[in-house]
């Protein structure tokens, strides 16, 4: 159970809101003992204050987990993407940040914005390093575009497969969600030979368990958006919200929303490998229960870190003023993630532990140490 506070943080909450354009929002600085504080903004109508300390704290284990030296932080805006009035909520939200960023905190992208927002809140900054996530167009390494979260996801998922001796190629796969991260996954899984049996989108999903035509998936994405499970040509029984995750399938891609997966659910799937592309997809219980099973679970915070890989070369590339290059954008993510999955999985067994209790003592003793060298430790720690 997460507690809004305890020994780790969070360092700061800041509550924002302007009344010209209805924004509020909050920002949430969790630990910067390895670094400023870094994290993507996320934007819906069901934001909260504690919801957005999670993630935030998500982050600080996230960092630390993939041995990259930044802090946990996350940003919320409670507003409707699909609103006409976005960009105005946007900049009331930059400017009423301006003396936390970009010196504590830099603005990157999760639900509910893309690109062309990491654009604009570049712009209300008013100069580089405020953002990123922003178009190639302006020098800025595009998250969505090349799909980095979602590659790092498949590399995770091959690592572990390999891991306990199974061939990715030879598998099958079901994902929830075929946003920015499900859709990459899905790309890369499909170029690694795995069949992708089932997505879903908020929709609702298709199943085909002879294979899901995974270059036709993308093409309806960039036509119909979430609605592209009722334009699938192909042969596919229409499943329900929620269904994709019982389906018979080698692995399984929570790519969505947090708290998915419950004990219930934990002890039915069916799925070999359970790789967490979403945050907080599984709750404590839950992960218990797939331990005890055997299923090989991969934790959020190791499976999804791609983007945070993206996120620090990005940073990086502000003060040279160079763009990444994209291949060794994708290689830093495929070494990062695979070395970590196989740490955690190795450590599992041998400590008899669930990944996620392994992987964050890992993260923790990380953050502790950086806490102990700058004077930062509480008694209690």
């Amino acid at each position: 159970m997460f507690e809004l506070i305890d020994e780790w943080g969070p360092e700061k909450i800041v509550c924002v809101s302007d009344t010209r354009t209805g924004m509020r929002g909050v920002l949430v600085i969790d630990n910067t003992a390895r670094g400023m504080g870094k994290g993507g903004t996320r934007m819906s109508t069901t934001v909260s204050v504690h919801e957005v300390a999670r993630l935030a704290r998500n982050m600080t284990w996230k960092w630390a987990g993939v041995d990259l030296f930044y802090g946990g932080a996350k940003a919320g805006i409670w507003a409707d993407p699909n609103s006409a009035s976005k960009e105005d909520v946007l900049r009331a939200f930059v400017r009423a940040l301006k003396n936390e960023v970009p010196e504590e905190y830099v603005f990157g992208l999760d639900v509910g914005l893309t690109e062309k927002d990491a654009a604009v809140m570049l712009d209300e900054v008013g100069g580089r390093g405020g953002a990123v996530g922003t178009p190639s167009a302006l020098g800025g390494l595009p998250y969505d575009e090349l799909g980095v979260t979602g590659h790092g996801v498949a590399e995770s998922a091959d690592a572990a497969a390999r891991t306990i001796g199974l061939n990715t190629a030879e598998l099958t796969v079901s994902i929830q969600g075929f946003g920015a991260v499900g859709a990459a996954t899905a790309k890369r899984m499909a170029e690694l030979g795995a069949t992708v049996v089932a997505v879903s989108t908020s929709q609702g999903g298709i199943h085909s368990p002879d294979g899901l035509d995974v270059a036709e998936l993308l093409a309806l994405r960039g036509l119909h958006g979430d609605d592209l499970v009722n334009h699938y040509g192909g042969a596919a029984k229409p499943l329900a919200s929620g269904e994709e995750l019982s389906v018979q399938a080698d692995i399984l891609v929570p790519a969505a929303l947090q708290d998915v997966i419950d004990e219930k659910l934990a002890a039915t799937i069916p799925a070999r490998i359970v790789v967490e592309g979403a945050n907080l997809p599984s709750s404590a219980g839950a992960q218990q229960i797939l331990f005890e099973r055997g299923v090989t679970v991969v934790p959020d915070f190791i499976a999804n870190a791609g983007g945070v890989v993206a996120a620090a070369i990005a940073m990086d590339s502000r003060h040279s003023g160079i763009r990444p290059d994209a291949a060794a954008v994708y290689d830093a993510i495929s070494g990062k993630l695979r070395a970590s999955t196989v740490e955690t999985l190795v450590a599992s067994q041998s400590q008899s532990a669930t990944t996620h209790d392994v992987a964050r003592r890992t993260a923790q003793d990380r953050v502790r140490e950086a806490m102990r060298l700058r004077g930062r430790s509480p008694k209690s720690i």
